[in-house]
């Protein structure tokens, strides 16, 4: 719980009983004196209160009036794809071989004549009460983010944030997680950081926290490489911590374990192996909204339009995983499936088969990329519309209750939102030019 957001809200409203009220909030999770509570709670109030009005530039915060979870921003839908292009709007053109602007799973900086490949991926929000698997699962996604680049990983580094009233144990747990990848792969963990959420302002047991990894390649496999005339590719999936939060929220604990693998890691693998690498146009790992959100993002960079056959694609989930997904009448291509997509000239399409089919993959070829734009899935001979939801698949009981559609004031809030980032592009510069002394 957020003490100091809930004192901000109750000194807005001029709430007169806010002390007592969260005090009340602090004695529902913390076992102390009701003493002891409202002395907590006037010490965050006294601090809400020094800080409700900032005063001064960098201070003062801007606003959209639209809130993350209204515009969809980690849901992996059309609101988080527009945020995500927002974003590489202010961080504006860099140096960087590959950036924000490119959507990729990955950045590129060149480094002595090398490429060098970093990425950052965010633990599973739903698995702070499964530390080991949220380790797990961010730590193979961080791998597989490096891997798609054309790069082999050499090192990665944890981030991870428990709240105030989370045992320290969590924290060896998700290492144990991380690890278990770094032992099976020998891709070391060699730094990270642990801190608490929020410090004393944040109270409860919820974890999170990210994983990144640095890798070097000779060859890049970025997405804005794909082609008309290419095929695309793509290997088995079960899914990770998506198909593992929907498993564990639906009481199926069960197949959770179909997660615990690595065989997209072994298929890259034996591409590195058969030197296939630069013979590929790019790749990706089938996560942020499923083949749905992969296709619109891919698409968009690399201005082609891509052709799937939803058989095929069937055919290549985990057969139970598959089959809770239909059971809960979960879209399986707008969820993570985890799965490796190649896109690569049809000469080296055989090649690639069977370099990976050898590591005990299944692999096939699932579509087609062609002149145009967007997306469109073949089922049973007629071409449908592949364009992303909102957000991805529901996939958990509260996930259902939120919904899928496109709220009817989108273009309005996407408004709200490029003036924010407009606002917040000029703010840069204000300072920028501060500091350099030319304001």
């Amino acid at each position: 719980m957020d003490l100091e957001g809930y004192a901000k809200r109750g000194l807005i409203r001029g709430d007169r009983s806010i002390k007592e009220k969260l005090a009340d909030r602090i004695l529902e999770i913390k076992n102390i004196s009701r003493y002891h509570a409202e002395e907590i709670a006037n010490a965050v109030i006294v601090e809400a209160k020094a800080t409700l009005d900032p005063k001064g530039d960098i201070l003062k915060p801007i606003n959209s009036g639209v809130t993350m979870g209204d515009f969809g921003v980690g849901s992996r839908g059309l609101g988080d794809f527009y945020t995500h292009e927002k974003i590489a709007q202010v961080i504006g053109k860099t140096s960087a071989i590959v950036d924000s602007s490119h959507l990729d799973d990955s950045g590129v900086v060149c480094a002595n004549g090398k490429y060098l490949v970093v990425t950052i991926d965010g633990m599973h929000s739903r698995l702070s009460d499964f530390p080991f698997l949220a380790g797990f699962h961010v730590a193979r996604a961080a791998l597989r983010d490096v891997y798609v680049m054309g790069a082999r990983p050499v090192a990665m580094l944890s981030d991870i944030h428990v709240a105030d009233d989370g045992d320290v144990a969590k924290i060896f747990d998700h290492i144990a997680g991380i690890t278990t990848v770094s032992e099976l792969t020998g891709i070391p963990l060699v730094t990270g950081s642990t801190l608490r959420i929020g410090g004393d302002m944040v109270i409860g047991e919820r974890m999170t926290g990210g994983v990144g990894a640095v890798g070097m390649a000779e060859n890049l496999t970025a997405r804005i490489q794909a082609m008309p005339g290419d095929v695309i590719i793509m290997t088995e999936g079960a899914g990770g911590g998506t198909v593992s939060t929907t498993a564990l929220y639906y009481g199926m604990h069960e197949l959770v374990e179909e997660t615990i693998n690595l065989k997209f890691i072994d298929a890259c693998e034996a591409l590195f192996d058969a030197g296939l690498i630069e013979k590929i146009h790019a790749m990706t790992d089938v996560t942020n909204g499923g083949v749905r959100g992969d296709a619109k993002e891919i698409a968009r960079t690399a201005k082609v339009k891509l052709i799937f056959e939803e058989k095929k694609l069937r055919n290549l989930v985990n057969k139970k995983v598959l089959s809770m997904l239909d059971k809960l009448e979960i879209d399986y291509l707008g969820v993570s499936l985890d799965a490796l997509l190649i896109i690569a000239p049809p000469e080296y399409a055989q090649d690639i088969i069977e370099s990976v089919r050898k590591k005990g993959v299944a692999i096939d070829i699932v579509g087609n990329v062609v002149d145009g734009e967007g997306a469109e899935l073949m089922v049973d001979g007629e071409r449908r519309d592949f364009t992303p939801r909102f957000r991805e698949s529901a996939y958990t009981p509260i996930k259902k209750l939120v919904g899928e559609k496109t709220p009817k004031n989108f273009d309005v809030m996407k408004q709200a939102v490029d003036n924010a980032a407009a606002a917040a592009i000029e703010k840069k510069k204000r300072v920028v030019g501060r500091i350099k002394g030319e304001l």
